[in-house]
């Protein structure tokens, strides 16, 4: 691929995102091809139809989440903030818009695609291991695992419409009371015997 086709695309894909996290995933093409600064043709030659151009966003997504978390476990001094900080960054509104708008879709069209799901399981795995080393650091709480930290972050960037009003209008706040009660310090058992 040119070096300028290969712009154009990346130029595409990201205003695609861009467009998705602002008015969802029907958003106009013509739209998403003048955010971009290309011409529709160019648009509809490298996307043939929305779902070939919705899956490019998906990836792109999967992938902006990976590096997110290889860059927050480089750049952060104990595993846990790189847990807050990563948390953090897959929370803020321009993200979790995204990751609400492409939660409306219907598996095949990303969760089941290839790429999407070798990237997701990779970071999933990375992510998993940064909870262990949280663990073993004393820092994270030990009946607590990725997946918890998963679903509190599908509450919040991708149904954030099921969360009640206070809490949806200040979700970063919420948040962070939801992760403080994840450190050690602050476990209460969770079998609920209070031992």
């Amino acid at each position: 691929m040119r070096a300028d086709a290969r712009r154009n695309l990346g130029k595409i894909v990201e205003a695609a995102a861009e467009i998705v996290a602002e008015r969802g995933v029907n958003a106009p093409m013509e739209l998403i091809a003048k955010r971009a600064g290309v011409g529709v043709g160019t648009l509809y030659r490298r996307f043939p139809d929305r779902d070939t151009l919705i899956a490019a966003v998906g990836d792109h997504y999967v992938h902006t989440m990976a590096d997110a978390l290889n860059d927050a476990a480089a750049g952060s001094g104990s595993a846990w903030d790189a847990i807050r900080d990563f948390v953090s960054w897959v929370a803020a509104p321009g993200r979790a818009a995204l990751s609400t708008a492409l939660a409306v879709l219907p598996e095949e069209v990303l969760v089941n695609r290839t790429e999407f799901a070798r990237v997701r399981t990779s970071w999933v795995e990375q992510f998993d291991a940064l909870v262990r080393r949280a663990q073993a650091e004393g820092s994270m709480r030990p009946d607590v695992g990725v997946e918890d930290l998963i679903h509190l972050l599908t509450v919040f960037t991708c149904h954030p419409d099921q969360l009640p009003a206070p809490v949806a209008a200040d979700p970063g706040r919420y948040l962070s009371l939801m992760l403080d009660g994840m450190t050690s310090g602050a476990a209460t058992p969770l079998d609920g015997s209070g031992a």
